[in-house]
């Protein structure tokens, strides 16, 4: 029974660390005009380059049209683009727009301060312990993934 109750701690505990996470970021961003969403878009495509609204949509979680309408406000604000495939004129592809690549950069760099300034706080043993941790928690959620 103690597992039970230690998991759901976990659990809980997690939720709220991500909670924190996600409202640390959210401050972040809102200097930036920039939403969550728009935010976490705007970081896969700093990683991935490139990606169909489909792709998107699955790595967040969110469906194709909400997806859709937060890259149409990030298209106006000239954040992105959105380019035919060549091969395919149904598909899609979505990448950072060339004259907002400098800005995203900035913003990037700011966001690993940020990072890097709430991580200072703690210990080097502490740090190793979360490390170590959030390594754990991902094999875990790998393991239920397969």
């Amino acid at each position: 029974m103690e597992t039970l109750d230690e998991s759901i701690e976990v659990a809980k505990l997690f939720q709220e660390v991500m909670q924190l996470f996600k409202h640390n970021m959210s401050k972040l961003l809102e200097e930036t005009g920039m939403s969550m969403p728009q935010g976490m878009v705007i970081g896969l495509l700093g990683k991935k380059k490139k990606m169909k609204i489909t792709e998107l949509s699955n790595e967040l979680c969110l469906s194709n049209s909400t997806v859709s309408g937060i890259i149409d406000r990030l298209e106006k604000s000239e954040m992105v683009v959105r380019e035919r495939s060549e091969e395919d004129r149904r598909v899609v592809y979505v990448s950072i727009a060339p004259n907002f690549k400098s800005m995203h950069k900035i913003f990037h760099n700011q966001l690993q301060k940020s990072v890097e300034d709430i991580m200072s706080r703690g210990s080097e043993e502490e740090l190793h312990k979360i490390f170590e941790g959030l390594g754990t928690l991902k094999r875990l959620l790998s393991i239920e993934k397969k």
